[in-house]
């Protein structure tokens, strides 16, 4: 293990001095006052580079975008918050929301920015987003410089999430090329970006919020063991980290948790197998409701929790745990004997080989993960352990994500979710009017559709977190334990990070999916101390 983390070391210290001699940092330069140096993962860096309309930002991994300012913002417990936006109302039918916009504000190129960029831009979203569904949004207009109207073609309640991570981009200095070279008018300007190694942002001197006092920000992109040894170096002040190596004592770095909604489970098809054009789909097994239930409550979450992610993590219930529209009603307790007594009274028994049967139909299912995360091909092995001890035979399988999916139709897949939306709860649980049945595994109930629907349609954002609730159980249906019980969720992952002795950094919200640029939200405000 050393002789391996000698070598990554001397790669890393290789690269950095290739870059450029502006980029080469000495330890005492790293203690700057107003400057810091972090590391993500290889995986945060933007391929289609820094664009809200190809994923900065607004992609699979919500962050905040740093060089463009947003509308709104999420504030540490998830409510809404205000950024550009000094005000915002929705028409009494959900379909028209008006938002008023600061008149003071300048994109880094000395131009106003006003409500036609904001109406370009989520228009062009609209059209040329390929990571973001702006299907609800009919049109942006600009009413006047500080009035912009969202037209709706449905009712979205949820919209100021949405609000909260696009970034305003100027429309007389936007083409193709945005993305390398971006306009902005938030906290940071992007100074430099080196592909596949760094990028480099400095505080913007024009911003019209608080000012920075960290004045200049480098990111480096490298994996978690190239990322250890940057840390070993002493050579970055913020290192992204595993579990794994959440006991390696680095001298002068501390380690710093933070709590996540970067939730960890598998699908359990709810529908019997059967084949639809060609693909196979349902499963005899994991459709019988109470072998859901069994499962759920016959796993150890906190066992899991010790053996896979050394202790740095939270049970998980469902997708949107601590957020402000979970119901604590999924909330299960760690049942053994009440597992095995539900397999048993719904007549799964057990065979010669230990497995329980029923009606022909074997207690047996495959897990598959995707191959490339060994995280999650550890949350499998541990659950296959733990359900062998039920009576289920359990195999493993890692997969790339086109076979994942197709596999997830029809087997358990492993998954990972959390953002700061209720958006997540739709997208996993609702049906699809294509299928009548939900996208990513075979589920489908009409009340908790109709409870979604209706949150959506809601004209108030926070009454529609108790109906976000009600989807999970009004009493007599849902997704938890007493109801359908269709996805097993495990575990919030804890983001974990080594920060230098000395650095402060701001306390941080509940980060979603995604180990990478929601760490950077606030640092802004991170001090040297």
């Amino acid at each position: 293990m050393k002789k391996r983390l000698m070598a990554l070391l001397a790669a890393f210290c290789m690269t950095v001095s290739m870059i450029g001699s502006g980029t080469v940092v000495s330890a005492a330069e790293q203690k700057t006052k107003d400057e810091v140096i972090v590391t993500m993962p290889a995986t945060s860096e933007p391929e289609a580079g820094f664009d809200p309309a190809y994923g900065w930002g607004a992609g699979e991994h919500v962050h905040e975008p740093l060089i463009q300012s947003t509308l709104t913002v999420t504030n540490k417990d998830l409510s809404i918050g205000m950024d550009l936006a000094t005000d915002y109302s929705v028409s009494e039918d959900g379909l028209i929301w008006t938002v008023k916009i600061r008149d003071d504000v300048k994109f880094t190129d000395g131009e106003p920015l006003t409500a036609k960029d904001v109406a370009f831009t989520y228009n062009n979203c609209r059209d040329n987003s390929s990571v973001n569904d702006f299907s609800m949004l009919e049109e942006a207009v600009a009413v006047d410089d500080t009035t912009v109207e969202f037209h709706l073609n449905k009712p979205f309640s949820i919209w100021p999430y949405t609000m909260a991570v696009v970034g305003i981009v100027p429309e007389h200095a936007y083409d193709e090329n945005y993305g390398q070279n971006p306009v902005g008018s938030g906290r940071y300007i992007m100074k430099q970006w080196d592909k596949g190694q760094q990028v480099i942002f400095e505080a913007n001197p024009d911003y019209y919020g608080e000012e920075p006092k960290m004045k200049k920000v480098t990111v480096l992109f490298m994996e978690e063991d190239a990322a250890l040894a940057a840390a070993q170096s002493g050579t970055v002040d913020v290192a992204h980290t595993a579990a794994s190596y959440s006991d390696t004592e680095i001298e002068g770095y501390e380690l710093f948790r933070v709590d996540t909604v970067d939730n960890r489970g598998f699908n359990l098809p709810a529908a019997p197998a059967e084949e639809k054009d060609g693909v196979m789909t349902g499963n005899d097994f994991t459709s019988d409701v109470e072998v859901r239930r069994a499962i759920n409550i016959g796993i150890d979450r906190e066992e899991m929790i010790d053996n896979v992610l050394n202790g740095y993590g939270t049970p998980a219930y469902s997708v949107c745990d601590k957020m402000p529209w979970y119901n604590e009603e999924a909330e299960t307790e760690y049942d053994f004997e009440g597992a095995v007594k539900i397999l048993e009274d719904a007549g799964w028994k057990e065979g010669k080989d230990g497995i329980r049967e029923k009606d022909g139909v074997r207690a047996e299912m495959k897990i598959v993960y995707p191959a490339s995360d060994s995280v999650r091909q550890a949350l499998a092995e541990d659950a296959k352990n733990q359900l062998a001890e039920l009576g289920i035979s359990v195999t493993t399988e890692g997969a790339d994500w086109d076979t994942a999916y197709t596999a997830a139709l029809s087997q358990p897949l492993m998954w990972g979710w959390g953002a700061h939306t209720p958006m997540e709860l739709y997208n996993i649980y609702h049906t699809m009017e294509e299928t009548g049945t939900a996208e990513y595994s075979p589920y489908a109930n009409e009340t908790v559709d109709k409870y979604m629907d209706e949150a959506l349609e809601s004209s108030d954002l926070e009454e529609s977190y108790e109906l976000w609730k009600k989807a999970q159980w009004d009493g007599e249906t849902g997704i938890t334990q007493e109801g359908d019980i269709p996805w097993i969720w495990l575990c919030n992952v804890d983001h974990l990070y080594f920060v230098r002795d000395g650095l402060k950094v701001a306390d941080q919200k509940i980060h979603p999916h995604g180990h990478g640029w929601s760490i950077v939200n606030n640092v802004d405000q991170w001090t040297w101390e």
